[in-house]
C-alpha cells in the first residue's frame, strides 16, 4: 500500500484521499437512501455498515437497540436484562443519550416501563412522531395498546 520508505509522495496522498472520499459518498448516499424509504414506510431495517465506538456496555445497549424489530417497543429494563446486567436500568439509559446514530440504532423504540416515552435527545415529539410512523398510537406520552410491545428481544 506504502512505499518501503517513510516518505510518501503528494500524488499518493491524493490518491488515497479520493478513493476515501468515493467510499464515503457511497456510503452517505446508501444510507441517504435508506433513511428515506424508512420515512416514507418502505423500509423497517438498515443494513448499513456503521464503526462506532463506545465502552464495551454501550456497545451491547447498542447492538440490543438494533434487535428491536420495527413496530415494536421495549423497556430500559428489558434491553438490562437481554444484555445480562438487569439492575443497570438507569446505564441503559445512560448508553441510549450517548447513541451516535439515532433511528439506524433505533432507540426511539425504548421506553419506560409503564409504555410512556421518556427522554430523547432529538425531543419528545420527535420520538413521538417516529413511533407513529411504525405504527404506534400515542397518547399524552404514552404508547397506546398491549400489541406493541415486542415478547422478547433479538
Amino acid at each position: 500500500m506504502f512505499p518501503e520508505s517513510n516518505k510518501v509522495s503528494s500524488g499518493e496522498v491524493e490518491k488515497y484521499k479520493s478513493e476515501a472520499s468515493v467510499s464515503s459518498e457511497k456510503i452517505l448516499n446508501e444510507a441517504f437512501r435508506q433513511i428515506t424509504e424508512y420515512f416514507n414506510a418502505k423500509r423497517h431495517k438498515f443494513d448499513l455498515p456503521i464503526d462506532i465506538t463506545g465502552t464495551p456496555f454501550q456497545m451491547g445497549v447498542w447492538q440490543a437497540l438494533r434487535s428491536i424489530p420495527y413496530g415494536k417497543v421495549v423497556s430500559y429494563g428489558m434491553i438490562a436484562e437481554y444484555i445480562g446486567n438487569p439492575k443497570a436500568v438507569r446505564a441503559v439509559g445512560m448508553a441510549n443519550n450517548k447513541n451516535p446514530i439515532a433511528i439506524i440504532i433505533p432507540c426511539h423504540r425504548v421506553l419506560g416501563k409503564d409504555g410512556h416515552l421518556t427522554g430523547f435527545g432529538s425531543g419528545m415529539d420527535v420520538k413521538q412522531k417516529l413511533l407513529e410512523l411504525e405504527g404506534h398510537q400515542v397518547n399524552s406520552m404514552k404508547i397506546m395498546g398491549v400489541h406493541s410491545w415486542a415478547q422478547s428481544i433479538g
